[in-house]
């Protein structure tokens, strides 16, 4: 199957979007990738030697699953919306960056998802290994939940 852009699928503007490629989207799983490099979507993001901080790794995993969710979304005529990460558990690195260069295959795996709470697995491959790896716990706010976090009336004004 073919899949748009990856930024389709989420509510994040540039230079927010980290992740670039979608490469599969299941009931369970989502893959995605970008390219760690000085002309990719990461560039803004990049160390001197235009390698990539290990700790954006939960952010990758985060926007992946963001991808699977504005993907399911999109199926049910709603547009992206805003998720947040609740926490992260086990979130490990064998690198301190990503080289420049590499591909990151960004892999989540739906553990639960009840309403608006999920946990996924999650890990990041260059070539055929495993650099990153974590369980996130996430969640959709409601439009009045994210009203009264950003402090905004249900008119959408400002407070």
């Amino acid at each position: 199957m073919r899949y748009s852009p990856a930024n389709y699928y989420l509510p994040h503007e540039s230079p927010m979007v980290m992740i670039e490629k979608v490469h599969l989207i299941t009931d369970e799983q989502c893959i995605c990738s970008v390219q760690v490099s000085k002309t990719s979507v990461l560039a803004p993001f990049l160390n001197s030697d235009y390698s990539l901080s290990n700790f954006y790794a939960i952010e990758l995993m985060a926007q992946t699953i963001g991808v699977w969710n504005g993907y399911y979304g999109l199926m049910k005529n709603s547009k992206p919306v805003l998720g947040m990460l609740l926490g992260g558990r086990s979130i490990k690195t064998t690198l301190q960056n990503f080289p420049h260069n590499c591909r990151l295959m960004i892999h989540t795996n739906l553990v639960l998802n009840d309403a608006r709470l999920a946990n996924f697995d999650c890990n990041i491959m260059i070539d055929e290994q495993c650099v990153a790896t974590g369980k996130l716990n996430v969640y959709e706010p409601t439009l009045s939940e994210l009203d009264q976090l950003f402090g905004k009336t249900r008119l959408g004004e400002e407070e």
